[in-house]
């Protein structure tokens, strides 16, 4: 048979990259489809937008009446223009827009949240591989995780006589503890047939810790920074009210003592949508890592 046969035979038997390169062709055309892409954005934004239409509604008819003691969104809108318009003015040291009152706010949670992701993450790997390390620190970490974010703030306060670092610590000391469990989880989870090939591989425990460890429970550490990352943000503006400054936490106290409800529910909308969008900052940065394997 000679060769001219042989690659006919392979062409006829085998014709395989047409079909590839059309069904390739059709996936691309469907990927990039504008109005597919349209649906799925109506499919997503729709549903919220129709329903805090209704919530703003509600909201209007039932604080309406003059009695009302709550403000409606008209009231709100009104009294508190300024602060949803020019979110970035600055008019001296205490009088500055609500977004730099977040970044004040985010720079603390910034600096709070990563020592206690570093800690939490070490010491739940720790906790995860050592049953001696789980028996001694796990009934710890399970007493002092129950302990409100506010009920640390006195003791730190008293410790370093600063309402900074102090506040520092209350984030820190709120957002470690489900890092360190859900990390041990993840660690205590990992396949035994991981384990084997570092066995094999002969490596040493930094690199188990690097190669192996941290990748196998990389959706159960994002899991835990989720949260983490959420009771962060919590126990800032919580901290705040009580320690002053020009975070987005005093300025709530400090409009509740000016009698200005308007300016406390426009922060209240800066400090939810402050939440989800570092949610999903973590979320998508762990379904980037862990290739879409964690919780959305």
């Amino acid at each position: 048979m000679s060769i001219q046969t042989i690659e006919d035979t392979k062409v006829k038997a085998f014709p395989t990259k047409p079909a590839e390169v059309i069904a390739f062709t059709a996936k691309a055309r469907r990927r990039f489809d504008p109005l597919a892409i349209a649906g799925k954005l109506a499919s997503t934004l729709v549903p919220p937008v129709i329903v805090i239409a209704l919530m703003l509604v509600v909201w209007q008819v039932a604080c309406s009446s003059p009695t009302s003691s709550l403000p409606p969104p008209s009231q709100v809108w009104n009294e508190a223009y300024d602060l949803i318009a020019h979110p970035f003015f600055d008019n001296g040291p205490q009088d500055i827009g609500l977004a730099w009152r977040v970044l004040i706010s985010l720079q603390r949670v910034a600096i709070g949240f990563g020592l206690a992701a570093i800690v939490g993450v070490a010491l739940g790997a720790l906790v995860g591989q050592s049953i001696w390390a789980m028996r001694g620190l796990d009934p710890v970490f399970q007493i002092l995780r129950t302990v409100p974010p506010l009920a640390w703030l006195p003791l730190s306060l008293a410790a370093f006589r600063d309402s900074s670092p102090s506040a520092l610590f209350v984030i820190f000391i709120t957002s470690i503890w489900p890092i360190i469990i859900n990390t041990a989880v993840g660690v205590r989870n990992i396949p035994q047939d991981y384990r084997n090939v570092a066995r094999i591989l002969r490596l040493n425990p930094f690199e188990f810790f690097v190669k192996i460890m941290v990748p196998a429970a990389a959706p159960y550490i994002f899991t835990g920074l989720r949260i983490g990352i959420g009771l962060s943000w919590l126990a800032i503006v919580a901290a705040e009210m009580l320690t002053g400054g020009v975070g987005i936490g005093f300025f709530i106290w400090d409009a509740w003592n000016s009698s200005r409800l308007p300016d406390i529910i426009v922060a209240l909308a800066y400090i939810g949508v402050t939440g989800f969008c570092l949610d999903r900052l973590v979320a998508g940065v762990g379904a980037f890592v862990t290739r879409g394997t964690t919780a959305k």
